[in-house]
């Protein structure tokens, strides 16, 4: 049975994330003081103990759910065989990391400068983002191509569609999807319009550092978020890791490609709940899916 792996992106953070397996695992203990001796800072003792309004903070919730997935891929890599891997927004560095393009400090590196220009963006160009269910895709698309300064963000699953935005365009752009018919449709708690124009100068500032980065081709295919393709090649996963900064999520894309090319079981690696899992059972009841957690 062909095995992919999935890491999940922002909205995996939660309080005491980590604080597990560094209880009962000495490899954790000894990644966790790497990283934060890499950033700086006590990543650590901010997962562990919060407080919840600092975790959500972009710069430190990115670094916190990449180090969260790799504790816990390292702790149970051997107990599958991947032949392919995907991530949700920032968890498509984490994937890289897993299939050799970068190694974890790199990898760390590169999510630090990617948070840090994330949160600038946030501060310079003010936004938001809003889930949108119960309609379809296109609907969602007709409705953002009426509201200036708003666009569709992450298409997760049928029926499930993230659009990003000014804070005056995304409550306009939720009035009209209500009007239209949508299940739910309301703003959620992030720090800015991520995946949408609005983050043009983060993709800047980051692309200055991934530039330099020493990348390596896969150990096996990462189905990418800007074209739901697979790429093993590492100047292509590079130029899409940039990209992906102000394109859209296409996870739904992925993970029907996925199928296509003869994945049947997705095992999802870290956060909390089963995010990822659940899109992909949306996407296919056929699709087997499981957890690697902390306990």
């Amino acid at each position: 049975m062909k095995t992919a792996l999935l890491f999940p992106g922002q909205a995996a953070q939660f309080v005491g994330m980590g604080s597990d397996i560094a209880d009962s695992d000495g490899a954790a203990r000894s990644m966790i003081q790497d990283a934060n001796e890499i950033l700086g800072y006590d990543l650590g003792e901010i997962m562990f103990e919060g407080p919840d309004e600092l975790l959500k903070e972009t710069r430190y919730t990115q670094p916190a759910v990449f180090l969260h997935s790799m504790l816990i891929y390292n702790r149970d890599h051997n107990t599958a065989q991947p032949e392919a891997m995907a991530g949700h927004s920032l968890g498509e560095i984490t994937a890289c990391v897993a299939a050799g393009v970068l190694s974890f400090e790199d990898g760390l590196t590169v999510v630090r400068k990617r948070a840090e220009a994330m949160q600038i963006a946030c501060e310079t160009n003010p936004g938001t983002m809003a889930a949108i269910l119960g309609m379809e895709d296109k609907e969602v698309e007709s409705i953002c191509e009426r509201v200036e300064g708003v666009v569709a963000a992450n298409y997760n699953c049928p029926g499930q569609i993230v659009i990003s935005g000014t804070r005056t365009g995304i409550p306009e752009a939720i009035e009209l999807c209500r009007e239209a018919g949508a299940r739910r449709a309301m703003e959620i708690p992030v720090g800015g319009a991520f995946h949408s124009p609005l983050m043009q100068p983060a993709m800047d500032a980051f692309q200055d550092a991934i530039s330099s980065m020493e990348m390596r081709d896969a150990s096996c295919p990462i189905y990418q978020n800007v074209d739901a393709q697979a790429h093993t090649a590492a100047e292509n996963i590079r130029q899409n890791l940039i990209r992906q900064v102000t394109q859209p999520v296409l996870w739904t894309s992925s993970v029907q490609n996925m199928m296509k090319d003869g994945f049947i079981r997705y095992i999802e690696v870290g956060g909390k709940g089963r995010i990822l899992s659940g899109m992909v059972r949306k996407i296919s009841r056929d699709l087997e899916t499981s957890m690697w957690q902390e306990k």
